[in-house]
């Protein structure tokens, strides 16, 4: 039988994992098509910046996971 939760798991783990690589080639890309190196180097810095809170809001989300996980029952 399959694992559903696995499997949405990942679809979720994928598409996310898609979406920043579009916004960051894609959009870095155009940046630097349309307004220069310049325009796209601050860009990517604006991107950087604005992926640091995500990165700590999932890493709290996957620390809470862990810690609940354990405090179970099986």
């Amino acid at each position: 039988m399959r694992d559903l939760r696995e499997y949405s798991r990942q679809t979720g783990v994928r598409l996310a994992l898609g979406a920043f690589i579009l916004l960051f080639v894609v959009g870095v890309g155009l940046i630097y098509l349309i307004y220069g190196p310049g325009a796209a180097g601050m860009g990517l810095t604006c991107l950087m910046a604005a992926l640091f809170p995500v990165i700590i809001i999932l890493s709290v989300f996957l620390v809470i996971d862990w810690i609940l996980s354990r405090a179970r029952p099986k």
